[in-house]
């Protein structure tokens, strides 16, 4: 199982419809198999996750945040992680928005170390 506490992540791609940006940055915390994320930066003024690492090892989990609108927005996704050469990070994502729009969505983020 990969551990996630401590890493950071930046959005690297990202469908239209989502909120993250190369300007958000992501601070993973991790307990057993519980993990949890701080959140902020581009349109996101603040946000948090906390979700599942499941055991064949995709992250499931939920998200909120407020946006520089001031509206709360929140969700629910599907990350599947791969290790890159340089052992860094990259998680791919498959999220849907859970007010109004339900609208669907994939990004990318990636650990900066």
């Amino acid at each position: 199982m990969i551990n996630y506490n401590g890493r950071k992540f930046i959005s690297i791609e990202n469908t239209d419809n989502g909120e993250v940006s190369s300007q958000t940055l992501f601070e993973y915390r991790q307990d057993g198999n519980i993990i949890s994320a701080s959140y902020s930066g581009g349109e996101i003024v603040k946000g948090t996750l906390i979700g599942l690492v499941r055991e064949d090892g995709l992250l499931e989990f939920r998200y909120n945040h407020i946006n520089t609108k001031n509206e709360i927005r929140g969700g629910k996704c599907i990350s599947t992680p791969e290790i890159l050469p340089d052992g860094r990070i990259k998680l791919y994502e498959k999220w849907k928005w859970l007010d109004t729009e339900e609208a669907e969505g994939s990004s990318i983020i990636e650990e900066v170390i």
